[in-house]
């Protein structure tokens, strides 16, 4: 605070005790002890209410970069990998009941049923000798 040593607060102390007299001393010393711990409290609880504040902003404006952060990983995400979007890209030309455009190409239905993921095409009708082999369809 003060850049005082103590040769500055004894000659401090002397003048006071010279003014003030032995016995308003000690009353004065206590009272600008209370006054000086009630401002330096006072400038801390305005610190600490500015930092709180300062703080809650930062972890607002943190959240909210989070928060897209996230959507635009995801949307990076649904770009590189239409296996986990089936439903925003077609994955063959067969005109479906929600897409509008038509290719005009004609596919087999071998080549349709490639298309369709492992999780969604039909259980294969092999003989029980035959090892089941869908991925290789």
């Amino acid at each position: 605070m003060f850049d005082a040593g103590f040769t500055e607060m004894l000659v401090v102390a002397i003048i006071a005790l010279l003014v003030l007299g032995p016995e308003r001393l000690p009353g004065a010393v206590r009272t600008a002890g209370l006054t000086i711990g009630r401002i330096k409290r006072g400038f801390a609880d305005v610190r600490n209410q500015v930092e709180r504040e300062l703080g809650t902003d930062e972890l607002r404006q943190q959240l909210h970069n989070e928060r897209i952060m996230a959507d635009l990983a995801k949307k990076d995400k649904e770009v590189d990998s239409p296996a986990a979007a089936p439903a925003a890209r077609p994955a063959s030309n067969v005109k479906r009941p929600g897409n509008q455009t038509d290719t005009g190409s004609s596919q087999t239905t071998a080549t349709s049923a490639a298309a369709v993921p492992a999780e969604a095409a039909p259980p294969s009708k092999l003989p029980d000798d035959e090892p089941d082999t869908t991925d290789e369809r």
